[in-house]
């Protein structure tokens, strides 16, 4: 066992020129691609559109006057794409966190899509701040990094992984996936690892009960 200091992102033991952050630079780097990638007129967030409409039976072009009923929309992806899903509510709520440590700056200005633009904008510009002094910047790597499979599971053609609910015993609800590493409560801050976060009890039941 080695007493050097580690990135809590990737555990790997920081180099040098690291020492005194808490995400080495490879994984500050994904970070700021995975937020480039996200935003933009063409990034991740924008092509769901084109991936929402369920595909028809026919196949064929779209025929004008035809009665036929339009093709159902994906709920999955309306999910992702409203204010309070699991793409801007999170970036979001990360913007919220660095503005109270006096950093960032929130804006819920203009449309989804410009929210979405600023949040990962802000988050970018700041970016080097979080990785040398924001103690949870390993969980915003975390969720940042399931943000990005997610839309780009869905944007090459990959079924993503579906989400669930599970409350912690403080009565927040945390949405994750089966193949989740690990998550920290927003409300309490306790930390779960996989198999622990599995454990908690589904939110729908609970509130059945």
């Amino acid at each position: 066992m080695n007493d050097f200091p580690a990135c809590t992102r990737c555990a790997y033991d920081l180099r040098d020129d690291e020492f005194g952050r808490l995400l080495c630079h490879r994984c500050e780097d994904r970070a700021a691609q995975q937020l480039a990638a996200i935003q933009g007129p063409r990034g991740l967030y924008a092509q769901l559109a084109q991936h929402l409409q369920r595909g028809g039976s026919s196949g064929g072009p779209a025929v004008s006057g035809s009665k036929a009923a339009p093709a159902p929309l994906r709920v999955d992806i309306l999910s992702l794409q409203c204010a309070g899903g699991p793409v801007l509510g999170p970036l979001e709520g990360w913007v919220r966190a660095w503005e109270d440590a006096g950093h960032a700056e929130l804006n819920e200005a203009g449309g989804l899509r410009e929210r979405v633009d600023h949040a990962c904008q802000t988050l970018r510009f700041n970016l080097r701040w979080a990785v040398e002094h924001h103690l949870a910047v390993d969980e915003f790597a975390k969720e940042l990094d399931i943000i990005h499979r997610t839309l780009t599971g869905i944007t090459a053609g990959e079924t993503p992984p579906r989400r669930i609910a599970v409350t912690c015993p403080c009565q927040q609800t945390l949405r994750i996936t089966l193949d989740v590493r690990g998550v920290t409560c927003p409300a309490c801050r306790t930390e779960y690892g996989h198999s622990d976060v599995l454990r908690l009890p589904l939110a729908e039941r609970r509130a059945a009960a």
